[in-house]
């Protein structure tokens, strides 16, 4: 079985992540002969799978590109939006089916070209219950909810002991995402700061990231005394053990895969009541969950995570769910629709 993947995107992102997760755990099956990635020249994709066995690389700058390079294959899977032109194009040319991984719950554009991608998909794949809901006006097929994985994480705790020493009698309540407030929401956790900063000095509020709203929302909270920006890290799942409490307040979300991570880590989380996170924090069982864009919520939430004994429970609860997530699991799922082609074609 050869897979071709697609993901056209030129950063490095949630789900480009989930693409290698992927790749790596198929890379260990026998069923799959080899697997082509067509990606951009540059994408940090290429570094991030240099090492995988039998994966191969095809250059393609846009979606008309790289399809004599990719050749013939058993499926092709769409990663991102610019992947899934791609995957058609590719079905008229090399007729290889292809399948669609939506990854976001915003709306899909009903445009021609869009119903007609998503109308000659073999399958289609969401993340969330959010997201299936989404498309399947546009899937022939019974849309398949296929959730992410958590990164197999092995945290060097001298960094994260390193850090928290660093805030001696703080109560640290971490945020890791994209400094992008429409989509994940800083500001709503900078509002909550902004009302606990008097009645919970102790209180520390910690944005690892970057983004194109960094400098303002670096301006607009300048006047906080509980809030440290402490940029990118290549690396967070160094930095997550050190935390108390894990803060998501995004504003639309596909799933939230980092919250895997946070909970792999044994962190409670609290996050906003949209789009697939409800598929993963169960209210009051694994994690707390707050009304999108409502600060004065959040921060009640976070005074209730002050209870050593609730966050205890809510990490544990967390950590019982997880095997639901595996990279394995995650492979395992895929591999029932690519295997399907296949016995589609012997029937």
């Amino acid at each position: 079985m050869h897979i071709i993947h697609a993901n056209l995107a030129r950063g490095f992102r949630g789900g480009e992540r989930q693409t290698v997760l992927l790749i790596q755990a198929l890379a260990d099956r026998a069923e799959i002969s080899f697997q082509t990635l067509v990606c951009q020249p540059d994408s940090p994709l290429r570094t991030e799978l240099a090492t995988t066995p039998r994966v191969r690389f095809v250059s393609a700058h846009h979606q008309l590109a790289g399809h004599r390079q990719a050749g013939r294959a058993t499926m092709v899977h769409a990663h991102d939006a610019k992947a899934v032109h791609w995957a058609w194009l590719h079905l008229r040319l090399m007729k290889t089916p292809y399948l669609i991984t939506r990854r976001v719950d915003t709306p899909v554009k009903r445009k021609i070209s869009n119903k007609l991608f998503y109308r000659d998909a073999y399958r289609c794949v969401a993340l969330s219950r959010a997201i299936a809901k989404e498309i399947q006006p546009l899937c022939p097929e019974p849309v398949v909810q296929i959730p992410s994985a958590f990164t197999r994480l092995t945290p060097d705790l001298d960094v994260a002991h390193s850090f928290r020493t660093c805030y001696p009698g703080r109560f640290l309540v971490g945020h890791a995402g994209a400094l992008v407030d429409r989509h994940k929401g800083q500001r709503v956790l900078l509002d909550a700061a902004r009302r606990l900063q008097h009645s919970h000095p102790d209180m520390l509020f910690v944005f690892f990231g970057r983004g194109e709203d960094e400098a303002i929302l670096k301006k607009e909270s300048a006047a906080l005394d509980n809030v440290i920006w402490a940029g990118f890290q290549p690396d967070i799942g160094n930095y997550l053990p050190a935390l108390d409490v894990f803060a998501f307040p995004s504003r639309n979300e596909g799933l939230g895969s980092v919250l895997l991570d946070a909970m792999l880590a044994g962190v409670p989380v609290v996050a906003s009541q949209i789009g697939g996170i409800p598929d993963i924090v169960h209210h009051g069982e694994t994690g707390l969950l707050f009304p999108p864009g409502d600060g004065e919520a959040l921060a009640r939430q976070l005074v209730r995570l002050r209870d050593n004994a609730l966050r205890q429970a809510l990490a544990h609860n967390a950590t019982e769910h997880l095997a639901e997530y595996t990279p394995e699991a995650m492979a395992n799922s895929y591999m029932a629709i690519y295997s399907s082609l296949t016995q589609h074609r012997i029937d």
